[in-house]
């Protein structure tokens, strides 16, 4: 796993995407977590509860530079994602995919945020001819050039757990993946599918600990979290 951890002082974070599926976790954990002492959540509508390390700025996420005077901490978590069912206009859905992380990972570069996160997917690939996956490539791209000292790209494969909203295609794929994971295995281990807990759990550590890789695909992520359940 990774080597030396990073000094321990009281932190601040800023999620994207704390009321998606995998955020809602995340931001839990960080709220939990003596190291933060104040978690600032960027967002379209409010998580619906109060705490005393949290901050919400209820803003326009397509607009993010327009409040680059608040967007500073020491840590950015970004778990921004939609669907072509959610979202069907394809230029939406590349200014929410590929515009609000890259816009993120750009004030992170300009404040000085040394430590940026963003979930991504398997399969990213600027080349492809999958719009999605094509998508997340040129997002992580775009987001590497940005130079950010930590910057990790989580590529995890699908994403189990109950969402709020219905997603019918995303539902039966999910359903089909929980019979197929238990063939999966030696290299087809990475294509299993990966509950949000598991990322989140994850994402923090990586935010705390050093590690050698950028890209870190499914079956890392789930050994990451392995690691620390032992």
């Amino acid at each position: 796993m990774g080597k030396e951890q990073f000094g321990l002082k009281e932190k601040t974070a800023i999620i994207l995407g704390a009321t998606g599926l995998t955020g809602g976790f995340l931001l839990q954990m960080l709220l939990k977590d003596e190291r933060y002492i104040r978690i600032k959540l960027f967002t379209r509508s409010s998580i619906g509860f109060s705490h005393p390390k949290l901050e919400e700025h209820i803003v326009d996420l397509l607009t993010l530079e327009s409040y680059k005077n608040d967007f500073l901490a020491d840590e950015v978590f970004c778990c921004i994602g939609t669907t072509k069912a959610k979202t069907p206009d394809t230029e939406m859905y590349r200014r929410i995919d590929f515009g609000i992380p890259v816009t993120a990972a750009k004030i992170c570069r300009d404040t000085g945020i040394n430590t940026f996160l963003v979930i991504s997917a398997m399969g990213a690939n600027s080349k492809s001819g999958v719009n999605y996956n094509r998508i997340k490539g040129e997002m992580e791209e775009a987001v590497l050039k940005c130079g950010i000292l930590n910057t990790y790209i989580l590529q995890p494969s699908l994403i189990g757990g109950k969402r709020d909203e219905k997603r019918i295609g995303e539902w039966i794929a999910k359903r089909f993946m929980k019979v197929l994971d238990y063939i999966l295995v030696g290299p087809l281990e990475k294509y299993r599918s990966i509950d949000p807990e598991v990322i989140a759990t994850a994402m923090v550590w990586l935010a705390n600990n050093n590690y050698e890789k950028t890209r870190i695909q499914s079956d890392e992520i789930r050994n990451i979290y392995q690691e620390l359940s032992k």
